[in-house]
């Protein structure tokens, strides 16, 4: 059973910076793509950045240039660096593979920016 365990969050002024963590269990992690997903209020999750085996990554426009996401395989960790903050970065954070599995969602972490 593998479970994920997302940190980091908070409430931040605009401009300022986050680290999120998502600490995976198990053995698998190495060898998946993993990602970063967002839920604002009332909005469907999408998808934030990702992160290949390999370490090549995609961002979505909203982010590129102001997040960094990066994988350690010996701490079975993905992070995402997160800075600058809009407002508009406000929501739910989740990590998951990319694409996504059902039975992967953990709790989140919530970003909040806002002055």
């Amino acid at each position: 059973q593998v479970q994920l365990m997302e940190s980091g969050g908070g409430l931040v002024q605009p401009g300022r910076s986050l680290r999120l963590s998502c600490q995976v269990s198990g053995s698998i992690f190495r060898i998946f793509a993993w990602g970063w997903y967002r839920q604002g209020p009332g909005n469907q999750r999408l998808v934030v950045a990702h992160i290949g085996s390999s370490g090549g990554t995609g961002y979505a426009d909203s982010v590129k240039g102001r997040f960094t996401i990066s994988r350690d395989n010996d701490e079975n960790t993905v992070y995402l660096q997160m800075n600058s903050l809009k407002p508009e970065d406000t929501g739910v954070y989740y990590c998951n593979r990319a694409p996504p599995r059902e039975d992967y969602w953990g709790q989140g972490t919530q970003v909040t920016v806002s002055s």
